[in-house]
């Protein structure tokens, strides 16, 4: 407690010294109804440790030209509101300016101004009812110039909702009105120049950057923003560093050659670019370009300095260099008279200039940035003062006495035009109005304007690149890590910059798009196709075995042939059903494989057109099925052939079971219900479905049936099963009587059937196109004619052309011989 009551005491101290502090009228002040508060660093004092409180004696600092350009700028603006008719009639204005040459020891001059409004009064001093009063007073202060100033003035201005415009301070955090309610400015957040330079650097195409920034809040919070902004192009920030008084430039500019950078953006104040342009030219530093912020793109002295275009070509964003009407008459009148005191006298007030050397050409040609921003500000508070006081044509209503807030309500609804410009600031106190300019640093040492970027009514960017000589050789520069990948190659990300990769041809199956992802190779979709380093994907192929392709049509025939046979050859034997030809082949058997065969060629039609699923079950269900009936009919008949001649003899016990039982349909009524059920189960839990082959073939599509092991495993075993028995009894039968040739028939059948399936097994194997479906079917065909013509055909010869030896008496005279020959 003790130790706030000794810092209240020496403010009320201090304040009561600055009341005692009085000046002849100076540039500093000038008397009038209302106050405009200035803050304007026309010295700067860089920061230095003291080991004890010390006052700063601005005046001793070093003197900056454009600032006191900004400082007559204010004045000229109040003296002419005060000459105007129409702006506060019969309304004197007057300002109170102060050299805040500080940014964190220089507050004689907040507190002066708070003690003005009437806020805090000194010690010593009666208390002042301002509200029964027509003591002039300040209703609003403009600047001060850069961020960090505005955020150490602000929030002793903010408590009492004085208004604030600044003229230079662009800090994003500026903008959010909880913090700072009172503040407005006529100059663009950072987001906007920020904005501008990544629209220049993508302009001409360049990627990789360097980003050097001020040690301060400006120049912090650009980085960020611009790291921010960034982050969803093609622009890599290569390197970052923050420029203060201990930068070790020499260090710096290794770094930024050793990584090959030639795009160097600047965004510092005045005095550090200075410093780092300095360095780059005597560190002789070479074929850069260099992006210049609106705090040092305008400079005067930097463009004429010896050496300056050996270190490459300078661009920059600036705002328009406005011609402000009357300011150059003011200016040569002003200097005409003599306002400097004696700084002894007022050197706690922060009003001492010394500057009487000074000319009015000195001033006038000064760097001329943010010269609109100071007038516009004071203009946009004589607008709202105006509005507070109610004021019509030749006069304003004196009963209304004005507070601070009164007239920041009236600034955030400011809509007026000035030379031209349509003066109103956004939700966030930041104007809606103005632009940029684009300048480039000329052969003649000037800033030359190559182009614009307008905000209103939509954003407008241009740049006229004829205008620019590019140092040293005069060809645009290029910025790139790694240089471009060819058209069909993806980029591989080498390191943590995305600018930074390997080119990797995309594979077959798969495109880049460059412009949505050129670090990605896209697969085409199933439907689609592309070759190696292909940039889009082509329809494929879609091919299948018509109904009215050639190979089809001779296998559909060839099927219907095979009915026609099956059906004459039933007809055959059905007329001669009793002879010995048509029983020894199998009697009624031979007709139940006649149809078994007929139906099994209905598999052969369902491998052509484009496959369905019920196409898809009905190529392999018949054959599979009524096949397997066949193959049981034919081990039958073997076993009977061995049986007859072999096992009868040796087994009559067997043999006279096997025919008491009719051994011969309990074996093929068995079969048939073991595949049907095998078959059941299988199509139930894994059905034969369509399916496009994609694999063998990138830019077709093969239509065909996927076919699974699971539910084509039972039958396949089952089929071969009969197969391997049918083959074992038939080779039994080898030794039979030379003329009995029925076993080695079926032993010749048998190996037809499976050289035909070996041969398809290995085209399978081979060839993966449209026509193995074809193949497929013709295996199944030559399955069948296998049976049909090398078993049933002999039989239909000897019935049709060898009568004698379809007789009983012949084949009975076959086994008598086989009998003896087996006795003896």
């Amino acid at each position: 407690m003790e130790h706030v009551l000794a810092l209240l005491c020496l403010l009320g101290a201090f304040l009561h010294a600055l009341a005692q502090c009085t000046a002849p009228a100076s540039e500093f002040q000038l008397d009038g109804e209302y106050l405009i508060g200035g803050l304007f660093d026309v010295h700067h004092s860089a920061a230095v440790y003291h080991n004890r409180p010390e006052a700063i004696d601005c005046s001793s600092q070093p003197f900056l030209l454009p600032n006191y350009r900004k400082f007559q700028l204010m004045r000229f603006s109040v003296e002419e509101i005060n000459h105007s008719n129409n702006l506060l009639p019969n309304v004197s204005l007057g300002y109170e300016i102060f050299d805040h040459c500080s940014s964190t020891q220089n507050f004689p001059d907040i507190f002066k101004l708070i003690s003005i409004s009437g806020l805090i009064q000194p010690w010593g001093e009666p208390h002042k009812q301002q509200a029964q009063s027509n003591v002039s007073k300040v209703v609003a202060v403009v600047g001060p110039f850069t961020s960090t100033q505005a955020l150490t003035v602000a929030p002793l201005l903010m408590m009492d909702l004085i208004p604030m415009i600044s003229y230079g301070s662009s800090s994003s955090v500026l903008s959010k009105k909880k913090q700072f309610p009172s503040l407005l400015r006529t100059v663009h957040p950072n987001k906007d120049v920020i904005n501008v330079i990544v629209d220049i650097v993508q302009h001409f195409n360049w990627r990789w950057v360097a980003f050097l920034n001020s040690d301060n809040d400006y120049g912090i919070d650009a980085l960020e923003l611009f790291m921010k902004k960034i982050e969803d192009t093609e622009i890599c920030l290569a390197y970052t560093n923050n420029l203060n008084d201990n930068t070790n430039y020499s260090l710096m500019f290794r770094q930024i050659e050793a990584q090959r950078i030639p795009i160097i953006i600047v965004f510092a104040p005045r005095m550090a670019a200075e410093a780092l342009i300095e360095s780059a030219i005597k560190l002789n530093v070479t074929k850069k370009v260099w992006i210049a912020d609106e705090g040092w793109s305008l400079n005067k002295e930097l463009p004429k300095k010896k050496g300056i275009k050996n270190i490459g070509t300078v661009l920059g964003v600036s705002q328009p260099v406005e011609t402000i009407p009357g300011f150059n008459d003011f200016m040569y009148s002003s200097k005409s008279q003599t306002y400097c005191e004696n700084a002894e006298q007022n050197m706690l007030c922060n009003q001492v200039c010394n500057c009487s050397s000074l000319s009015a050409e000195d001033v006038i040609t000064a760097d001329p940035s943010f010269s609109f921003s100071v007038y516009s500000a004071v203009y946009a508070i004589a607008h709202a003062l105006h509005n507070t006081l109610q004021c019509v044509t030749g006069r304003c209503n004196e009963n209304i006495t004005v507070y601070p807030h009164m007239v920041l309500a009236e600034l955030k609804k400011s809509n007026f035009t000035l030379l031209n410009q349509h003066i109103e600031f956004d939700e966030n106190g930041d104007p809606t109005f103005g632009s940029y300019s684009i300048i480039f640093w000329n052969q003649s040492g000037d800033a030359e304007q190559i182009g614009f970027y307008r905000f209103h009514p939509s954003v407008q960017f241009v740049i006229n690149n004829t205008k620019i000589q590019w140092n040293p050789n005069g060809e645009v520069p290029t910025s790139l890590c790694s240089p471009e990948c060819a058209v069909g190659f993806v980029k591989k990300q080498d390191g943590i910059h995305k600018c930074c990769f390997n080119c990797e041809i995309c594979p077959d199956g798969t495109y880049i798009n460059s412009t949505e992802d050129p670090y990605k190779c896209i697969n085409c979709k199933e439907t689609e196709w592309s070759a190696a380093g292909s940039t889009s994907c082509d329809l494929r192929l879609v091919e299948y075995v018509s109904f009215t392709d050639s190979g089809a049509i001779l296998i559909m025939v060839g099927a219907w042939a095979l009915v026609g046979l099956t059906l004459a050859m039933s007809v055959l034997f059905a007329i001669n059903y009793n002879t010995p030809v048509v029983r020894s082949a199998g009697g009624p058997m031979c007709f139940l494989i006649f149809g078994c065969l007929s139906l099994c060629s209905l598999s052969v039609f369902f491998y052509f057109g484009k496959p369905t699923t019920s196409f898809c079950v009905l190529r392999f269900l018949p054959f599979l099925l009524f096949y397997t009936v066949c193959l049981a009919c034919f081990v039958v008949r073997s076993f009977q052939i061995v049986c007859i001649f072999k096992i009868a003899a040796k087994f009559p016990i067997l043999h006279s079971l096997w025919m008491k039982y009719h051994g011969q349909w309990l074996v093929i009524t068995a079969a048939f219900v073991t595949q049907a059920l095998l078959l059941l189960f299988g199509y139930t839990f894994a059905p034969p479905k369509p399916y496009n082959e994609t694999f063998w073939y990138p830019d077709k599509i093969i239509l065909g049936c996927d076919i699974t092991l699971k539910s084509t495993f039972g039958p396949v075993v089952l089929l071969l099963s009969l197969c391997s028995l049918c083959f074992i009894f038939s080779y039994m039968g080898k030794d039979l009587p030379k003329n009995y040739n029925e076993a080695k028939t079926i032993t010749f059948c048998l190996l037809l059937l499976i050289l035909t399936w070996i041969i398809f097994v290995t085209e399978y194997l081979l060839y993966h196109g449209k026509y193995i479906q074809t193949l497929n079917a013709l295996a199944i065909l030559s399955s069948l004619y296998s049976f049909l013509l090398w078993y049933f055909l002999p039989k239909c010869y000897i019935i049709i052309f060898q009568p004698h030896r379809n007789t009983q008496e012949y084949f009975q005279g076959l086994i008598q011989n086989y009998t003896k020959t087996i006795s003896q």
